[in-house]
């Protein structure tokens, strides 16, 4: 009988039992089921292509994970033990991160027809976010963890942690946040998310291409370092199109904090009249944002544009309050993260494309529909 993996927020449950770990080190080598040649580098294409090789990446991705949930589920009742899958991110509360878990949990069903689980681990705040996490990272170690994925927030607290697990010979996949040069830099199999800096400088160059040429990137989780390449690329991407771009830095437990955000914003807006757009880092501070925007008497003049999307913000966009969203593909982040690494453990069987670009995605007038329906479905 096929049973539900585990998800729980915080350490995972004592009584699960040690999996027999892979003997096998994860190879950067062509083997197995390689993608790497399928999909052109961004710098040799133009937009269209890209995204044209992105979706056929994508599709081949999908057709590996399909025929291994085949073979999982053919093979479920055979298996007395499975993949012991440990899953750091965010906090409960938090609208992206619920999405991410939605993608972990359905890929988890097939982790429970083998006999393996799934545990999640996240953070009660974003107050020590960097060494809150690398003990999250600790513990999935201590409760001998099968495989391991987690995002790089804070490398300077988070890889002494990430690097323990590679040392361990547990595979790993970085995701979320630090992109390929930390899954290179730590030794883990893949990354698989949004570049964060090219989130940001998507944001940036969409401001700019709409004649918002001077916007404020508002950063309520500052320190951390995929926060710091949205908006650094929020700069770029502005600057790229003749604009200039800044940051307002507010302390971490602003994150979250409607009436925190609001009022700082409120005061900056007004103390600096020539910001016409606001670039906000996650989708829980966009709604704040368009707030203040709305108590300094700037509505109409000053364009808000967030990270992440939901029901929310989609709303805001189709009745023109809110200009854009920035989507990183949170579903698919927790989903193929935990279906590449369960295949691993019981198969052998890899991904050789090791930078797995779910985002990012652009929502804005003319695609917020579909954003909608996918929204509804959880998938995005």
């Amino acid at each position: 009988m096929v049973t539900r993996a585990e998800f729980e927020f915080g350490v995972g449950p004592e009584r699960l039992t040690s999996l027999v770990h892979p003997t096998n080190q994860w190879s950067r080598e062509p083997s197995n089921l390689a993608l790497r040649d399928s999909v052109k580098s961004r710098e040799a294409v133009n937009d269209g292509d890209w995204e044209e090789a992105r979706m056929t990446h994508f599709k081949q991705l999908m057709q590996i994970m399909v025929a291994t949930t085949s073979l999982a589920v053919g093979a479920g009742v055979a298996m007395a033990d499975g993949a012991k899958i440990f899953v750091v991110g965010g906090k409960p509360d938090d609208p992206f991160w619920s999405v991410v878990k939605h993608g972990a949990e359905d890929a988890g069903k097939v982790v429970a027809a083998e006999g393996g689980s799934v545990i999640w681990l996240g953070p009660q705040n974003y107050d020590n976010l960097g060494v809150d996490a690398a003990e999250l990272i600790r513990q999935a170690i201590a409760q001998h963890a099968d495989a391991i994925v987690g995002p790089d927030w804070v490398p300077e607290a988070m890889d002494p942690a990430f690097k323990a697990v590679v040392d361990a010979k547990i595979p790993l996949i970085i995701y979320n946040a630090g992109g390929i040069k930390a899954a290179d830099r730590l030794g883990a199999m893949n990354f698989v998310g949004a570049e964060p800096y090219l989130s940001g400088r998507g944001a940036g160059e969409y401001f700019a291409k709409n004649n918002y040429k001077n916007a404020v990137c508002l950063n309520t989780l500052p320190g951390a370092a995929n926060i710091e390449a949205f908006c650094k690329g929020m700069i770029d991407g502005v600057t790229s199109g003749g604009g200039k771009g800044s940051v307002l830095p507010l302390p971490a437990t602003s994150f979250g904090s409607a009436t925190a955000v609001a009022q700082a914003l409120k005061g900056h807006l007004l103390q600096n009249p020539e910001i016409s757009a606001v670039f906000s880092i996650g989708n829980v501070d966009t709604n704040s944002a368009i707030s203040g925007v709305l108590q300094a008497g700037k509505k109409g003049k000053v364009a808000v544009c967030g990270m992440n999307i939901d029901e929310s913000a989609l709303n805001n966009i189709k009745n023109g309050s809110q200009l854009c969203g920035i989507e990183q593909g949170p579903y698919m982040l927790g989903y193929l993260s935990v279906a590449i690494l369960n295949a691993y453990v019981n198969y052998g069987v890899s991904v050789t494309t090791r930078d797995i670009e779910t985002g990012p995605i652009v929502v804005d007038a003319s695609n917020v529909d579909a954003a909608i329906k996918g929204v509804k479905a959880g998938a995005r």
